[in-house]
């Protein structure tokens, strides 16, 4: 960004380049506003890429969180197609190994968020996905509502296409360290802007930390590893019993009760960690397999080995193979609170903060920055 631009007026700033930021920045720029994005690195590093690019809908909460996932899956497409960016995979296999997950599915089918999905019979599955030899497979839920792309790929193309398509200027490598509508001081300088949209992520002890600790937040660290090719096709990204018991869209349904009490009593180091099975496919046919959740004001960070043996183990038993080898993995953390899924809140009337505290913004962010645009622009709310 020239000290050209830099003396410019715009009609929003966005501070934060990760996916909400840059959903935000989209739906700003569809409404016509001049939009800037400031991000204090060179690219996006935290979880918005250290993630499975997974966009589940299935799953997701009942309510408003299903529908912004839904949305988001909207806006995904449109944007994908836009800005070159590659759909690896699309849909959900969810399978299931015991009695009362079977149950759960039969629940979930009956709700208005099966939507696109069906349950196929162990023969079925076997069949489409030969390779799928647990033994003590039961059903499996398959969703078309999902999609999947390369995180680290698909957020550096999504910002060029935000600055080649619709305007949007970046300012790279610039902390913003205060904000006094229209004024942002920023380590390069002050900057103008007539709303300010402020996406930090899990940076919530910086800008407007003492409205946030009204939230209680922490940050909750995973690990993640890929593995390598194993000379086959998944036909969706897959997941296990564990996501029955984890994912509010099936684990709130008053019939999910037995099977998280069946898998506390057999897998409770798994719970104890947090672990649950997600399994996607790259272009190079490798595997992303996660993940572990552990919280924290400050998480620990390093990754444990017995942690990702009980990832692998949750691999095993889901899929009856035995895991690739690792060739890369890394750790990632976002924000979390207890009693909501995201926020948005209102320190000025001219800017809004938004966090999402579930671990999905890569699946509802694009809905997100919609609502936040609206709320600058449409209700005239106040701090």
């Amino acid at each position: 960004m020239t000290r050209r631009r830099l003396s410019e007026r715009f009609d929003l700033a966005v501070v934060g380049a990760g996916i909400v930021g840059l959903a935000t920045a989209l739906a700003g720029a569809k409404r016509g506003l001049r939009v800037l994005v400031i991000d204090r690195d060179a690219e996006a590093n935290g979880a918005s890429v250290r993630n499975f690019g997974f966009v589940t809908v299935t799953g997701q909460e009942r309510g408003p969180m299903w529908a912004r996932a839904r949305r988001s899956r909207e806006v995904w497409r449109e944007v994908t197609a836009a800005a070159d960016i590659p759909i690896l995979q699309t849909g959900l296999w969810m399978t299931a190994r015991r009695p009362e997950s079977v149950d759960v599915l039969e629940a979930f089918m009956s709700t208005e968020m099966s939507e696109g999905c069906r349950l196929l019979s162990p023969a079925e599955a076997r069949r489409r996905c030969p390779q799928l030899l647990a033994p003590d497979l039961l059903a499996v839920l398959e969703s078309t509502q999902e999609l999947r792309v390369e995180s680290r790929e698909a957020i550096p193309r999504l910002a060029r296409w935000l600055h080649a398509k619709h305007g949007v200027v970046f300012s790279r490598n610039n902390a913003v360290h205060a904000i006094e509508p229209p004024d942002i001081h920023t380590s390069l300088g002050r900057l103008q802007a007539t709303h300010v949209a402020v996406c930090p992520g899990d940076d919530f002890t910086g800008l407007y930390a003492q409205r946030l600790a009204k939230y209680s937040l922490r940050r909750c660290q995973l690990q993640m590893m890929r593995l390598a090719d194993p000379g086959f096709r998944l036909p969706a990204a897959l997941m296990s019993d564990l996501g029955l018991g984890r994912y509010h869209g099936y684990a709130d349904l008053p019939i999910a009760a037995p099977l998280k009490a069946r898998l506390a009593n057999e897998q409770p180091s798994h719970l104890e960690h947090g672990v649950h099975l997600i399994v996607v496919q790259s272009a190079d046919g490798s595997l992303v397999v996660g993940d572990s959740h552990h919280y924290a004001t400050t998480p620990d960070p390093f990754s444990l080995q017995a942690v990702d043996q009980l990832i692998l183990e949750e691999f095993r038993s889901s899929l009856g193979i035995e895991p690739p080898a690792a060739v890369e993995r890394w750790t990632g953390t976002y924000a979390s609170a207890s009693d909501r899924p995201m926020l948005i809140d209102a320190p000025e009337p001219a800017v809004r903060v938004a966090i999402v505290t579930c671990g999905a913004g890569a699946s509802t962010g694009f809905a997100i920055g919609e609502e936040l645009i609206t709320s600058l622009l449409d209700t005239g709310v106040t701090a």
